[in-house]
């Protein structure tokens, strides 16, 4: 994950034309925290993990990133998902820097009460720097609305009252209306934007996902409302197709219940790798990262790619798709939402007035669609692929944001110039 970051971030500033010196500054964190954990266990035990927060860049405000309990939790994937968060901010243009972090621990292995215990270890840990004016986590793999309360609720025993201090956040506890679905929403109005370029519109497209849990559960929701027709979806247990579409509404009531999409009736059953190679015009990887790989990428049958997943294609992965004519919507526009409706919640949480839903809706909508049209726009200026122009304008707004902080610096990055 690092690698790839890095190698998306030095292809686009070669594109900017910026120095050695102004590249370092950029990619440097501005800070790093790690912190060991230790609760008692339900059976008397001690348990220890090790605690992540990696922010990496405060020019264009708070830092803000997601808090991700996983066994692979360390300094180097928070530190390349940080980064991703400084550019993804600024792609979409809210006023935050880059931030990441997490516990190497497994929740399916904890008792609530454990994890509430590991969790408010971790800010006991953290709550001097992080805070609405700071730091501002939020949701990620394994973290949920209840986990962001719990935050609110340690953070409030050393600040008071503040529910600025995290989003994500139930809705009983300050959270925002539309904050679940964002970045499936988010996900869905980039392929609008995409088709529309075209010439098409979301409604008959066919459409397989990868990842069926928030993200790609309310992604195919949304857009089978529209009329777009969902005919694959996989997760890590196996994957369910049918060419006519899947009933998505009972597809979700299947997954709550046996927990897979296997098993789901009127369906083909496949294997989960079989997703890639399924006929369909869209492909949405919504898991982990690095799932479309040189040892898979021959496989995509899709014309549009929607990263809804951090990270999923891999550089190689990434310019063999490209040189096949492919559209790659990247992590760092389509899976932007989330953050989106994270800055709606903080705004909210700031003001102490709460927005309603079709505001939300509305707000992230216009957001999402300008997002896309600046991308769009430095990629035909420049002649290069989405993603390029993605983090080319993500380096350019952090950039110019850095320079004018830095009394008597130059510009950190050169003048735009159009091909």
């Amino acid at each position: 994950m690092l690698v790839a970051t890095r190698k998306y971030f030095h292809s686009a500033a070669d594109l900017l034309g910026l120095e050695k010196s102004a590249r370092r500054i950029l990619l440097t964190p501005y800070r790093t925290v790690k912190v060991e954990l230790v609760v008692e266990g339900d059976n008397g035990s001690l348990l220890q993990f090790i605690g992540h927060r990696v922010q990496h860049d405060n020019s264009r405000g708070p830092m803000k990133g997601g808090l991700r309990y996983h066994p692979t939790v360390d300094e180097d994937h928070a530190g390349a998902l940080a980064a991703l968060m400084t550019w993804k901010t600024a792609v979409v243009d809210v006023p935050f820097g880059g931030a990441k972090g997490g516990i190497n621990c497994d929740p399916a292995t904890l008792s609530r009460r454990e994890l509430s215990a590991v969790t408010r270890e971790f800010i006991a840990h953290l709550h001097d720097v992080i805070g609405p004016n700071i730091d501002i986590p939020a949701p990620d793999i394994n973290t949920n609305t209840e986990i962001m309360g719990w935050i609110m609720d340690e953070y409030s025993k050393y600040s008071g009252f503040t529910p600025g201090c995290v989003t994500g956040k139930p809705l009983q506890l300050f959270g925002s209306e539309g904050r679940t679905e964002a970045t499936g929403r988010g996900v869905m109005y980039c392929l609008e934007s995409a088709l529309e370029r075209d010439g098409k519109a979301l409604a008959g497209r066919t459409i397989s996902i990868q990842g069926f849990g928030n993200v790609g559960s309310n992604a195919a929701r949304l857009m089978a409302e529209r009329g777009g027709k969902v005919v694959a979806v996989a997760d890590q247990y196996g994957a369910v197709a049918n060419p006519q579409g899947l009933d998505i509404p009972q597809l979700m009531a299947h997954t709550r219940k046996a927990g897979t999409v296997k098993g789901f009736a009127d369906a083909e059953a496949l294997a989960s790798a079989d997703i890639l190679s399924v006929p369909a015009e869209v492909f949405i990887p919504a898991a982990l990262e690095d799932a479309i790989t040189t040892d898979n990428m021959k496989q995509v049958t899709a014309q549009y790619i929607v990263e809804a997943a951090n990270g999923p294609t891999t550089p190689e992965a990434h310019e063999y798709l490209v040189s096949q004519g492919k559209v790659i919507i990247p992590d760092i526009l389509a899976n932007a939402g989330g953050v989106t409706v994270s800055y709606f919640e903080w705004v909210q949480n700031i003001q102490q007035f709460s927005w309603d839903y079709e505001r939300v809706v509305q707000e992230l909508e216009k957001k999402m669609k300008k997002a896309y049209r600046d991308v769009q726009r430095l990629a035909d200026d420049y002649e290069v692929d989405l993603r390029r122009a993605a983090f080319m304008l993500g380096i350019t707004r952090v950039g110019q944001a850095s320079s004018a902080r830095l009394q008597g610096a130059g510009a950190l990055v050169p003048s735009r110039r159009g091909k």
